[in-house]
């Protein structure tokens, strides 16, 4: 597989482009998106500033299997006008021997849940990932609490492979499982399908 992403890499889509993030340049109106208490429900570390959150964009880019990605508005959803940041993701975990990554880090503004916006993000990082890195199987997770978020994972078509338990320690101290899901090169011509149906025309 290959890696890492050319820094000019931008993922153009009808609802969303996903562009590198620029911690210094983003940061700002990132942390205004996802300045809600509901977003960081389940992800531990909730910034108090966008300095906070500017830090934790250049730690998750210094680090060598991390490709942050910035999602912006190509044109008005709800209240966001076209070319506003909507949230953030990210290629984690990344094994170029062994073909694999995961998709997280992924958070959006209360107010784009429930639209194209994240079945066409993830159909551009799985598109991206199958087609060009070269990807073999591509991993989710989520905290077990986070019924939302499996659901969505879910509608993905990606496939249910288990619960991680103790996965990890939240940030209120509680021990978090982590239901864990995954797409493999050999399903992703029917999870691509599946998706772009669900996209406006």
């Amino acid at each position: 597989m290959t890696w890492p992403v050319p820094d000019c890499t931008v993922l153009n889509g009808k609802v969303v482009r996903l562009t590198p993030a620029d911690p210094a340049a983003d940061s700002t109106e990132l942390f205004h998106a996802l300045d809600h208490a509901e977003v960081w429900a389940h992800i531990p570390g909730r910034p108090a500033n966008p300095r906070q959150l500017e830090d934790r964009l250049r730690q998750r880019k210094s680090v060598d299997d991390w490709q942050v990605w910035i999602v912006r508005a190509r044109r008005a959803i709800g209240d966001k006008p076209a070319g506003s940041i909507l949230g953030v993701t990210a290629y984690m975990d990344v094994h170029p021997r062994d073909a694999g990554l995961e998709i997280g880090f992924t958070l959006y503004a209360p107010s784009v849940w429930g639209t194209a916006v994240n079945p066409e993000a993830k159909l551009l990082l799985l598109d991206y990932a199958f087609g060009t890195l070269g990807a073999g199987r591509i991993q989710l997770k989520t905290d077990i609490r986070n019924h939302r978020s499996q659901q969505a994972i879910a509608r993905l078509g990606a496939q249910y492979e288990g619960t991680l338990r103790r996965h990890f320690r939240r940030g209120d101290g509680t021990i978090r499982d982590s239901v864990l899901f995954s797409i493999t090169s050999e399903d992703w011509p029917t999870v691509r399908a599946g998706l772009t149906r669900r996209l406006p025309a």
